[in-house]
């Protein structure tokens, strides 16, 4: 077995994908995935790529995703692609203006476009762009995003996927201000409008992810070393959401993780007073 199957196994549980429920479940469905040039994202999309569907796939790289669209349309889904930077005003307006043109409008939203950064806050002192362009990336634009197609996803009884992190639920820890500030900020939001959301038709999932090996991690030294879940077993994750419905999916440990982390920041500010 890989090794990587083995860590997933053992840290994080095994993941049974009804793979026939989910194509029958998503047939003739429209699905959006943000962040869709790679990591996640790239893997949730040829994921998919089996079921009749129609993807929409939107990330910066515009040359990746026609390669993605090329892959996958030799299969069964359909793939319309949109290049985006979702920070950039004129960017994401055009990209809500096309949404909107797309017939019968969005069955399923994941919102998995996202920024991680790792910082010193004295790194940081001359650069406030860590937070805004963090900000940007990981709150807004995702909030921007479902406020425009909330109606969209209303008609037809459809779900947002949130993939998330475990850090939304932790205790704050130092060098990840703008990350898990961001992060936690659209996570409040939208359990905060869940409730009427589920009121309408709309599902609702978070996806609550410890640390994937994904890109986005490999400029981070201190992750090289640390256990990781594969972006495969993510993508199970994520499909599974999709035919389950469940309001959300987190680690088995990380009630544990969330008591241990409120305990060890307590121990550090009882330290520092001495």
């Amino acid at each position: 077995m890989q090794k990587h199957k083995i860590i997933d196994l053992s840290i994080f549980g095994p993941i049974y994908l009804n793979k026939k429920k989910l194509k029958t479940l998503l047939d003739g469905k429209n699905i959006l995935i943000t962040g869709a040039s790679s990591g996640i994202g790239e893997k949730l999309a040829y994921a998919l790529s089996e079921v009749s569907c129609h993807l929409i796939l939107v990330a910066r790289r515009g040359g990746k995703l026609a390669d993605i669209k090329k892959d996958i349309e030799m299969k069964c889904a359909k793939v319309s692609i949109f290049q985006a930077d979702l920070r950039n005003e004129t960017e994401i307006h055009a990209f809500l203006t096309f949404l909107h043109t797309i017939p019968n409008g969005l069955d399923i939203v994941v919102s998995n476009a996202g920024l991680s950064i790792k910082r010193s806050i004295y790194h940081s002192l001359d650069r406030f762009h860590d937070f805004t362009r963090t900000m940007a990336i990981n709150y807004h634009a995702p909030v921007q995003l479902l406020l425009s197609t909330i109606p969209l996803l209303q008609k037809n009884n459809g779900q947002i996927i949130n993939v998330s992190t475990v850090n939304a639920l932790l205790a704050p820890v130092p060098y990840f201000a703008a990350y898990q500030a961001s992060k936690a900020a659209f996570d409040v939001w939208l359990r905060s409008v869940a409730p009427e959301l589920m009121a309408k038709g709309v599902s609702v999932t978070t996806i609550y992810l410890p640390l994937v090996k994904t890109p986005m991690i490999v400029p981070t030294v201190a992750y090289r070393n640390k256990p990781a879940m594969s972006s495969q077993h993510a993508v199970k994750i994520i499909c599974k959401s999709m035919y389950s419905k469940k309001k959300k999916y987190q680690p088995w440990w990380l009630l544990w993780g969330q008591i241990a982390s409120v305990f060890l920041g307590n121990f550090w500010d009882f330290t520092k007073k001495r």
